[in-house]
Order: C-alpha cells, then sequence, then structure tokens
C-alpha cells in the first residue's frame, strides 16, 4: 500500500480492507484524503462509522473529490459527521 503509515495486521478483516480500499482509489488525490484519513482515523470508528466510510468508499473518485474539496456541494444523502470530517481533513491535512 504505497503511502500508508500503518500496518494492517492489528486490525480486523473488515477495517483491513477498507484500509486497503482507501489507498487503491484509482486516483493519486483521492488515495492521498481517504487513505491518509484510514491511516489516522479507521482503527476508532464505531460499527455505523464503520458503515458510513464503506459507503463513502463505494462512491466514484470523480464524484468525491469536488464534494470532499468544497468545489461542489455534495448531495443531502453523502453529508454526515464522518462526510464533513474527512472534509475537515482534507483542507487541514490534519485533524
Amino acid at each position: 500500500m504505497t503511502g500508508t503509515t500503518r500496518s494492517s495486521a492489528d486490525l480486523e478483516p473488515r477495517r483491513r480492507k477498507a484500509l486497503i480500499r482507501s489507498w487503491r482509489r484509482g486516483t493519486r488525490e483521492m488515495d492521498l484524503v481517504l487513505g491518509g484519513f484510514a491511516d489516522s482515523h479507521l482503527e476508532s470508528f464505531s460499527p455505523s462509522e464503520m458503515d458510513e466510510f464503506e459507503r463513502i468508499l463505494a462512491l466514484p473518485d470523480t464524484d468525491l473529490l469536488p464534494w470532499i474539496t468544497g468545489k461542489v456541494a455534495p448531495p443531502p444523502e453523502v453529508e454526515s459527521p464522518l462526510f464533513e470530517q474527512i472534509r475537515t481533513f482534507c483542507a487541514n491535512g490534519i485533524e
């Protein structure tokens, strides 16, 4: 997983898969945003946050990037506290 700063060895299979999916998006920009966010936060997600994160991971990069960077408003069904955390992470580079 090029770019990741954490090992997935200690993660349960569901979180390991999400970490890999975060770093292998298809576009380098989204790899860095979602992969970096997952490195920092994935381990502490509640089950409902994991559900939400997996829904976000299923969305295409071409939609996600402008929503996360604030160039286009995301649809209401995408907006959530977790999505806002990702946007803040992207804007600040840290959280």
